[in-house]
């Protein structure tokens, strides 16, 4: 597999963070590798409420290059995932990064996703925790990026989403701080923060993006990136950060492509993933 040098991407960190950026932190296969060399994530989302959740971080993890994707679920969600992507597995095993909680409801948490939900923050990999398990990042052993909206993040500090809405990068740098992780707040410019104050821009999504469904995706696209980089992200957990902006970046483009200047699903964001990937690599060659 193709390894990166991050020598150099901190000069930028207080700056907007586009293509260019994004290319160079995508992981190319080589003939040597496998599934599993690919990386393996694993993911625990959606419920009976949303088992929808499920099926778009699958999809679009499986469309941004990831080497295979682990379901593990409740019976719902876990029948629609298959039947949409059947490559996905669903048998337990070992994985390289974990995707949680999107599609969930803390207060509607049953036994076996919260066995699941614990059983994976044990582990000491890279993992992302979204909207449903953000009241669990306390709990995690290995390298964490916390993906909320305002909202979201308004109910995890104690503050009005409001006000978080009109400052957006002051209350990422301020969360990312609180909280000791990197926080990707979610919004038409994404913004990544890191405990040590630095801040990334992303500005790459059109407005039509504001549709059910488009943070799902997004976490899938970010497992996907994770579980390519999970040694060196575990031996250097900052880079969390870039590869963070970088699923912003590819975020954003897949969705301009998906749009065209109108609307569109989530299902059409994904399907342009891996023409996204392929031109940021051809981007990167020249």
């Amino acid at each position: 597999m193709l390894r990166l040098t991050s020598s150099n991407y901190r000069e930028n960190m207080d700056a907007l963070f586009g293509p260019e950026d994004a290319a160079v932190w995508i992981a190319v296969p080589g003939p040597d590798d496998d599934k599993y060399s690919r990386g393996v994530l694993g993911v625990v989302t959606g419920s009976a409420r949303y088992p929808g959740a499920a099926v778009l971080g699958v999809d679009a993890a499986l469309h941004a290059g990831v080497g295979m994707v682990r379901y593990l679920g409740a019976g719902r969600p876990t029948r629609l995932v298959l039947q949409h992507r059947p490559e996905a597995v669903t048998a337990d095993g070992r994985v390289q990064a974990w995707l949680l909680g999107s599609g969930q409801i803390p207060a509607e948490r049953d036994e076996l996703s919260a066995f699941l939900l614990e059983t994976a923050l044990a582990q000491p990999v890279p993992t992302i925790i979204d909207g449903g398990a953000l009241d669990l990042h306390g709990t995690a052993q290995g390298p964490l990026v916390l993906t909320p909206h305002a909202r979201e993040l308004g109910r995890l500090l104690g503050a009005d989403p409001k006000s978080i809405s009109a400052d957006p990068a002051s209350w990422a740098q301020r969360a990312a701080a609180a909280l000791e992780h990197i926080v990707l707040l979610k919004g038409h410019t994404t913004h990544v923060a890191s405990p040590d104050g630095s801040l990334l821009a992303i500005e790459a999504a059109p407005s039509w993006l504001a549709t059910a469904g488009a943070g799902d995706a997004l976490g899938g696209i970010l497992g996907a990136l994770l579980a390519t980089h999970s040694a060196r992200v575990v031996a250097e957990p900052a880079l969390l950060a870039p590869l963070s902006a970088t699923a912003a970046v590819i975020h954003g483009m897949a969705a301009e492509r998906a749009s065209n200047g109108g609307p569109f699903t989530i299902l059409d964001l994904n399907r342009e993933l891996p023409r996204v990937v392929a031109d940021l690599l051809r981007s990167r060659e020249g």
